[in-house]
């Protein structure tokens, strides 16, 4: 079994390059922080303050997320419902990447995503895939953008589904968003020490892509 690491921070596109490389290599796709939206939805539903380390414990034995896959697309199972079309919120993605930074939740994920790595070839994105949850991963990447271009296309793919949105609070969004992840106590953002660095700043999809599947293929064909 063949896994590619995929770690970076919000906004670098992880999302998008990992699924197009995972299509065109023919592996199974694992989209972490949509296992972390699932758990922040909970959490809202249930009005639990992001701030309450003792309440999100408490929670969490009572929370299931699983992974189904339908016509080769991940669907997220929040207690048996799907909740693909719900996490995608910035009202989640907020509330996951604060309690993403306590260890009980990062614990509720951990085996269920090592468990997907050991049934077939995988691509993995997320914050600590090559650091922690994958450190054996064949190929590991960090893909990054500057904190403008990250907030920049955030900001056309919001208005191009006709929200309402401002660049400057989206911008400081992000920036709190990576201060959030890279000072947490627990499986902080970081580049690994064998990770390629890709960052996409100046560059389309297709060459991030290509740039991608180049590392792959020099680690695999030696």
């Amino acid at each position: 079994m063949y896994s590619i690491a995929i770690d970076g921070p919000a906004g670098a596109g992880k999302s998008t390059i990992a699924k197009t490389i995972a299509k065109k290599l023919e592996f199974i796709y694992v989209d972490t922080g949509a296992m972390y939206r699932a758990m922040a939805l909970y959490f809202i539903r249930h009005e639990i303050d992001p701030k309450d380390e003792e309440a999100i414990n408490k929670a969490c034995p009572d929370i299931h997320v699983s992974i189904n896959y339908e016509d080769g697309v991940q669907q997220v199972l929040l207690n048996g419902e799907n909740v693909n079309g719900l996490i995608r919120t910035e009202e989640v993605g907020n509330m996951a990447s604060k309690t993403s930074a306590y260890k009980m939740v990062r614990a509720t994920l951990l085996d269920l995503q090592r468990d997907l790595a050991k049934t077939a070839n995988i691509l993995m994105d997320g914050r600590d895939i090559g650091t922690t949850i994958l450190p054996n991963a064949e190929v590991k990447i960090f893909l990054t953008a500057s904190a403008k271009t990250r907030a920049s296309r955030r900001y056309l793919e919001l208005t191009e589904k006709g929200e309402a949105c401002d660049m400057d609070e989206i911008l400081k969004d992000i920036v709190d968003r990576d201060e959030r992840d890279m000072n947490r106590a627990v499986s902080p953002l970081k580049k690994a020490e064998d990770a390629v660095l890709v960052d996409s700043s100046e560059m389309g999809i297709d060459e991030v892509v290509e740039s991608i599947l180049s590392v792959y293929r020099k680690r695999v064909n030696g």
